[in-house]
């Protein structure tokens, strides 16, 4: 769900670590200890690796290996503005890697949908991820897609030539974005102004989910120490 999803959607992006969407329940923790323990991974920082933090929505932190080349593994289970695990899980992509096997991805709306958060790294990462899908795909649209471009696309002269082939398009995404009916195409200055403005929102939105999860761990910290 985080760095090496958007590698493998094309997107390229520097990553030491994994994160991984997972079911929070007991049965399933129990597995995922299991296999962290194969690998000799513990926990790092705060919060303990609890059922109760996963619920609230904080990431809880292994690591293994030798530094240098040591790895991390972050796992959430609950994301700001995020549907819950199993929607996410019944409509998740499959790749099939060589060498590898199968690994499931969160679907791409969901991905972008999960990096609009209030870090300065995260937005150049979804224009990215919905530019390459667009380039893509645009020579085989379907309505999904069409709609999809439609709510994310953040460049605005891709934006724009979405505008001009789907019309309609606009009608149907206006719900989650409403000054595209209000927007004037031909004024690229008005586009990035709106796309600016939708930013913020989500970077406000964000602090303000993250505040008591921060100043939890802040008391957890504390009491660590």
């Amino acid at each position: 769900m985080g760095g090496q999803a958007c590698v493998l959607y094309g997107a390229a992006e520097f990553s030491r670590d994994t994160d991984l969407a997972l079911l929070a329940d007991h049965e399933n923790l129990t597995r995922l200890h299991a296999a962290l323990d194969e690998l000799g991974a513990a926990t790092i920082a705060v919060p303990p690796f609890e059922l109760q933090y996963l619920e609230r929505g904080h990431a809880i932190h292994f690591a293994f290996g030798d530094r240098p080349g040591r790895m991390r593994v972050d796992v959430m289970s609950r994301m700001r503005n995020v549907d819950p695990f199993p929607a996410l899980w019944e409509r998740r992509t499959t790749l099939q890697l060589p060498g590898v096997g199968d690994v499931d991805l969160l679907a791409l709306p969901d991905l972008v949908q999960a990096k609009k958060t209030q870090r300065d790294k995260d937005w150049p990462m979804i224009r990215r991820l919905v530019e390459v899908n667009y380039l893509t795909f645009r020579d085989n649209p379907s309505d999904a897609r069409i709609l999809f471009w439609f709510s994310e696309l953040r460049t605005p002269s891709l934006l724009h030539e979405v505008a001009l082939a789907y019309p309609h398009g606009v009608l149907e995404a206006k719900q989650k974005r409403p000054w595209l009916a209000k927007v004037n195409w031909e004024r690229k200055q008005d586009i990035e102004i709106a796309l600016m403005q939708e930013e913020t929102a989500e970077r406000t939105a964000d602090r303000a989910y993250w505040a008591p999860l921060i100043a939890e761990l802040a008391s957890l910290r504390q009491a660590h120490s």
